[in-house]
C-alpha cells in the first residue's frame, strides 16, 4: 500500500508548526521574565529611596 505524497507534507507541516510554537513559546516566557525582572528592579529602588526618606525624617 502506497502512502501519498500529500500525507508527508502534511505531517511535516505539523512537525514544523510544533516545533515553532514551542521556540516562540520559550522566548515569550523568556522575555516577561525580563520584563518582570527589570520591574522588579524598580519597585525595590522605589521601596530604598522610600525608606531613606522615612530615616531621614526620623533623624530630623
Amino acid at each position: 500500500m502506497t502512502v501519498p505524497i500529500w500525507v508527508f507534507a502534511v505531517a511535516a507541516g505539523i512537525l514544523i508548526s510544533a516545533f515553532m510554537a514551542i521556540k516562540t513559546g520559550k522566548e515569550e516566557r523568556k522575555g516577561e521574565m525580563e520584563s518582570i525582572e527589570r520591574e522588579g528592579e524598580i519597585y525595590m529602588k522605589r521601596l530604598e529611596k522610600e525608606k531613606e526618606k522615612k530615616q531621614g525624617s526620623m533623624g530630623a
